[in-house]
């Protein structure tokens, strides 16, 4: 019994690669998010360009100051949607397959890759994705138009709670960090 247990729980744990798959995927998912927001930012210098043209009316200039704002934003939340790809990628790696040797030694490391159990993967995408919303919400109230005064009480409610959600957000991460610390000097009483 103890040599077939040994291959069923062998051929169990080496099913985690099978996470290969999703890692190489979000990795390529990444490149090509961070490939369509850059080929949109040589787009908009191209549009850019255009601002100080003398031949533009104003109604003109402002419609491509609007378009230009607006397209900036599309920009940054392709971005932040890229980023999010590259950390899932990176996450799922670390805690199913190894650590990233090349990471432990980098200053950088410490700000993306510290991601120990899912929980805190998920609060790492959960933060990026709050940061999308924003941008997103951002970018529709550019584009919205306030035709009656509910719409200015809709878009200061959206705002309202924006900002409540960044301060719990910062609130979590904040006595997280503090828990780490207490956890940190009890293993440091207890060890000396």
């Amino acid at each position: 019994m103890g040599l077939l247990e040994k291959l069923f729980e062998g051929s169990l744990w080496n099913s985690r690669f099978v996470i290969i798959a999703a890692v190489i995927g979000s990795l390529f998912a990444g490149f090509a998010i961070f490939y369509m927001a850059t080929v949109d930012v040589a787009i908009l210098f191209q549009h850019a360009l255009h601002y100080a043209d003398a031949d533009l009316t104003d109604e003109a200039r402002k419609l491509l100051h609007d378009k230009t704002v607006s397209h900036i934003v599309e920009v940054v939340d392709g971005y932040l949607l890229a980023t999010v790809m590259l950390i899932f990628s990176l996450g799922l790696y670390e805690l199913f397959i190894s650590d990233i040797d090349q990471a432990h030694g980098s200053k950088a490391s410490s700000k993306i890759l510290v991601i120990n159990s899912l929980d805190d993967l998920k609060s790492r995408l959960a933060k990026v994705i709050l940061m999308i919303l924003i941008v997103t919400l951002f970018e529709e109230a550019i584009n919205m138009k306030l035709s009656t005064p509910l719409d200015l009480v809709y878009l200061g409610a959206s705002i309202t709670l924006i900002a409540l959600a960044l301060y719990f957000s910062h609130a979590a991460d904040t006595k997280h960090e503090q828990d780490d610390s207490d956890e940190a000097e009890e293993i440091e009483k207890h060890g000396h």
